[in-house]
């Protein structure tokens, strides 16, 4: 298993605030790869090996967090996947975990939820 985790966000500033919070939450030893929406994401999981972790926005132009999380499924891809995004209702939360994300954190955080979240996945 790779020492990678994924962060896919059409947003550069959201891509850094998660990485620089990875780092301040203790996971500074992982490389993190960025990608700006999921059809970039699946090429780049594709391709080489799964990261550890993928954390997606949800909305994002070409193709959703969602969608992505869809496909990787549908291609039997099982790279552990979670959400960080501003949709946080019962129902999207229901629906990401049905499809198999493992959490969803929603926008804005803090240092503390992201640690507790993805310690949860790679402690």
């Amino acid at each position: 298993m790779s020492n990678r985790i994924l962060i896919v966000d059409d947003s550069k500033a959201m891509r850094m605030i998660v990485r620089r919070t990875l780092k301040q939450a203790g996971f500074g030893s992982y490389e993190v790869d960025e990608a700006t929406n999921g059809a970039e994401a699946f090429n780049l999981i594709k391709k080489g090996e799964p990261p550890r972790l993928v954390l997606s926005d949800w909305n994002m132009p070409d193709m959703s967090g969602y969608e992505l999380l869809t496909k990787l499924r549908e291609e039997q891809i099982r790279v552990p996947f979670a959400m960080i995004t501003t949709e946080g209702t019962p129902e999207m939360r229901a629906k990401a975990a049905k499809a198999g994300a493992l959490f969803l954190i929603q926008k804005p955080f803090t240092p503390e939820e992201l640690a507790r979240a993805v310690g949860t996945v790679l402690k």
